[in-house]
C-alpha cells in the first residue's frame, strides 16, 4: 500500500497547527503518511486553501482532497484512512 498524501496549510503562530502536526505523527506511526506542510501566506498555500475552502488554519488535503480544517479530529481522520484504500 503506498502512502498517503496528506497536505498541511498552515500558519505562524498557529496553536491548532502545532496539534495537527501532533496528531499526523500520532497517526503516522499506523499509517503510512506523505505529509507536505504549506504555509497559508505562500501562493501555493493561498491557492490550495481558496480551492479547498479552508477558513482558516490549518487546513488539511487528503489525497489532493479538501478534509478539514480547525482543530484536526485524529478519531476522524483514522475513520477516514481506514475507510478508503
Amino acid at each position: 500500500m503506498s502512502a498517503r498524501r496528506i497536505t498541511l496549510l498552515t500558519q505562524a503562530d498557529c496553536a491548532l497547527c502545532e496539534h495537527a502536526k501532533t496528531v499526523l505523527a500520532k497517526v503516522g506511526a499506523d499509517h503510512e503518511l506523505a505529509v507536505t506542510e504549506i504555509d497559508l501566506a505562500e501562493e501555493e498555500g493561498r491557492r490550495l486553501g481558496t480551492e479547498a475552502g479552508v477558513l482558516f488554519a490549518p487546513g488539511i488535503l487528503l489525497d489532493g482532497r479538501p478534509f478539514s480544517y480547525g482543530r484536526l479530529s485524529e478519531r476522524r481522520l483514522r475513520r477516514a484512512l481506514n475507510a478508503t484504500p
